[in-house]
């Protein structure tokens, strides 16, 4: 393996466009982007004109075999993660996959059985676990975890648009994005019927508001707390774009809420309580770079007094700390921590979630 692992690129959208590319172009000492993908030769030519030396295909077959291509930053829409996914370990690729991994057990039972198979190192986007802060604030609540009293998890935000489109230029196909739509929302469907039955529509809604937004807070939630022994109750609610849910871990439980509003904010938390501290978590919007997370802790001073700290160790943004992982994990032959089977869990969770909702 060279020390520039050569990337290719499948799915050059918003997330491609904003997040990663401008990271890998700050890494290019550990990576180079050898080769983009797109259903759009629109966007692929837009995107793919600020990087000269990188091949350009319509095909993903064609990326995927491509000699110059390592590993496979995988940001097609997420009903196609496992098939691209399962294509790029068997071609022995390694693979970072964008949230969420794929939408049903099946789908992941199905990339976990390859990933054994293949030895590829898979690892999946949950960016916030990789922010500075936030390892540190595991480190802290690990050592307190028998005495924790209460915890929450909180992530309303406003459309992500309405920050992109004031910070960021990205270029869309509108007539191939309307016109893939209603592709991608049939197979969607399906896929998300495998995942929790027939339910309702609302039901279905609130799943793909899990697979999205909410996936990055159960994931945190798992690290920094370990898995739920049940979901106690779950609701939806506003055809599924609110959420509630309160997780029992036998002590103590841990309440759940996530919404999408029409604020442009980005309010997401994690806190954790014991009788003699605080501690908590807060992120801010991925799409602004090097925005840190902050760990904040209270607890006593003296006899009648209190005591606050709020810091961060480190501005170095999260994804690029991700991105180091990826090729410390390809290079040193390790797991990364935000694998396969940790992300299967969440979805056994959103199912429990789903069925709670009924």
């Amino acid at each position: 393996m060279p020390k520039a692992i050569r990337v290719g690129v499948m799915g050059c959208g918003e997330v491609a466009q904003v997040i990663h590319l401008p990271t890998l172009r700050d890494l290019s000492e550990l990576f180079e982007v050898s080769a983009f993908c797109d259903v759009s030769g629109a966007v692929l030519k837009r995107v793919g004109d600020q990087w000269p030396s990188a091949r350009r295909y319509l095909d993903p077959r064609s990326l995927i075999d491509d000699r110059r291509v390592d590993a496979v930053l995988i940001a097609n829409p997420h009903v196609y993660h496992t098939a691209t996914a399962l294509a790029a370990m068997r071609a022995e690729k390694h693979v970072l996959i964008e949230k969420p991994m794929c939408v049903n057990l099946e789908e992941a039972d199905a990339l976990l059985d390859c990933e054994r198979r293949s030895g590829i190192v898979a690892q999946v986007g949950f960016m916030r676990r990789y922010a500075p802060a936030f390892v540190e604030a595991a480190a802290k609540v690990s050592a307190v975890r028998g005495e924790i009293i209460l915890a929450r998890v909180h992530d309303v935000i406003g459309a992500n648009s309405m920050i992109i489109d004031s910070t960021s230029r990205v270029f869309r196909d509108v007539d191939e994005a309307a016109a893939l739509a209603q592709k991608v929302t049939v197979e969607m469907a399906a896929a998300t019927k495998r995942a929790i039955g027939d339910r309702s529509a609302e039901i279905a809604r609130a799943y793909g508001l899990l697979l999205g937004l909410a996936s990055h807070d159960i994931s945190a939630m798992r690290e920094l707390l370990g898995r739920p022994e049940r979901v106690l109750c779950a609701t939806q609610r506003l055809s599924g774009r609110v959420i509630t849910a309160t997780f029992d871990f036998g002590r103590y439980v841990c309440q759940f809420e996530t919404a999408v509003d029409q604020i442009p904010h980005f309010d997401a938390h994690i806190e954790v309580c014991t009788d003699a501290q605080i501690f908590r978590l807060d992120y801010d919007t991925p799409y602004v770079r090097h925005q840190p997370a902050r760990l904040s802790v209270t607890g006593r001073h003296g006899t009648a007094g209190l005591s606050q700290t709020s810091a961060f160790p480190s501005r170095y943004d999260s994804f690029a700390v991700e991105w180091r992982e990826f090729h410390r994990n390809i290079v040193e032959g390790l797991r990364p921590k935000t694998s396969i089977a940790d992300a299967r869990e969440d979805l056994e969770i959103f199912r429990d979630m789903a069925a709670l909702m009924e």
